[in-house]
């Protein structure tokens, strides 16, 4: 995992192979903004060393925070810093704590209910609608083609509501979770309760992202491809531990709008002004909620402080409402 202090770039125009290539490289640094330079200088000189010697090669990255180009690490205000464990800003303001080999997975939960059965419902209306046009009925006709759209959503959306009420989707995501526990008894998971459904911290030891048996963990419980796929790629695990600003009631979006790190000093004072709204308005809500712990056995030291760092910033055992 590497998320750096200071940020540079570096942009040059040369004749390479008889043609004129610009190449645009980002260069980082933990000890000076100088070094940051001189690394983004050497990252150009590679790639245009590269496109000499014949191969094909993107001439820029994407300035983006976390979802980076490959190669480019995560690109985050630092907050905090607890050894390797390292509380970022995100894009959207919140904070998120990264660190290299404590597991995280948030498990989110289907928002719909019945989707595929309404749609046929709506299929079906079309179908009358056409063969009643067929019919020369242009009344009928206009009122399937309405209803084919109106009545599929309406239905689905009352069905989830239902679902919602009862619980059954919930249920099923802790029962996924329990499965696993049950499977795999000398695993330690800690179970959590997140606005969009629930989020395991495991307990009993660590692990690389690249590891086997973390692939196995992330497909039984079905955690979401893209944050899959950005802890291969950046090396950590990762759990936002404050709120998104829309669901407390935050109106502005922090600046700069992308949320890249490090801000021009004309954005600064602005920045600094959202940061402390959303702060205020944060104290009021949680991020997540402690449920169960699932497994027995020895907890590892370094889970336990990771643990310890990541209840206190989502106040998880208080009865804040969720955000």
């Amino acid at each position: 995992m590497l998320v750096p202090k200071f940020w540079a770039e570096h942009r040059e125009v040369k004749t390479v192979r008889g043609k004129k290539a610009t190449v645009r490289r980002f260069g980082w640094s933990d000890e000076n903004m100088n070094a940051a330079q001189e690394h983004a200088r050497a990252r150009v000189e590679e790639a245009l060393a590269a496109l000499a010697a014949g191969e094909s090669l993107a001439r820029f990255e994407p300035k983006v925070p976390y979802n980076g180009a490959d190669g480019v690490p995560i690109r985050e205000e630092i907050v905090e810093s607890h050894d390797d464990v390292v509380v970022t800003r995100n894009s959207y303001g919140a904070l998120c704590l990264n660190t290299p080999d404590v597991l995280f997975a948030d498990v989110d939960l289907p928002v719909g209910g019945g989707v595929n059965f309404f749609r046929w419902i709506g299929l079906f209306l079309i179908l009358a609608g056409v063969g009643a046009y067929l019919a020369r009925s242009g009344l009928v006709f206009a009122v399937g083609v309405v209803a084919s759209f109106v009545l599929p959503f309406a239905l689905e959306r009352a069905v989830a509501a239902v679902r919602r009420a009862r619980g059954v989707e919930e249920k099923q995501g802790l029962a996924r979770i329990r499965a696993f526990s049950e499977a795999h008894p000398h695993w330690v998971l800690r179970v959590y309760r997140t606005p969009a459904g629930f989020r395991v911290l495991v307990m009993h030891g660590t692990f690389a992202p690249d590891d086997p048996a973390v692939t196995a963990f992330f497909e039984a419980l079905g955690t979401d491809r893209v944050y899959v796929r950005m802890c291969r790629k950046q090396k950590c695990f990762r759990a936002r531990v404050s709120p998104k600003p829309w669901r407390i009631g935050q109106k502005t979006h922090i600046l700069p709008s992308r949320g890249v790190w490090p801000v021009s000093p004309e954005v600064a004072p602005r920045r600094r002004a959202w940061i402390a709204e959303y702060d205020s308005l944060a104290r009021d809500f949680a991020s997540c909620r402690f449920v169960e712990e699932l497994g027995a056995g020895r907890l590892d030291p370094k889970a336990e402080a990771v643990r310890r760092l990541h209840d206190d910033a989502c106040r998880a055992h208080s009865e804040l409402p969720l955000a």
